[in-house]
């Protein structure tokens, strides 16, 4: 899934700590970041925001729930 324009950061990670299965982050590069675990949230933040702001990522939630979670965020902030 592709998430763009992401500007409350601390909202989006506390809607991640919500998530029941593994959530993670896929880098430019193909690897693969478990967003659950709080050590990638602080990697994720220092390499992906330099303005607070995420433009664009692409996120894998192994849990059909948790994508529903994910989309509610999305779609109300």
């Amino acid at each position: 899934m592709k998430i763009t324009n992401i500007t409350d950061v601390k909202r989006f990670f506390e809607v991640l700590d919500q998530c029941k299965g593994r959530v993670e982050l896929v880098t430019n590069e193909g690897d693969r970041l478990n967003l659950k675990s709080k050590l990638s949230q602080y990697v994720a933040l220092s390499n992906l925001f330099s303005e607070a702001k995420i433009d664009e990522m692409e996120i894998i939630a192994s849990e059909p729930e948790d994508v529903s979670l994910l989309l509610q965020y999305l779609i109300r902030g």
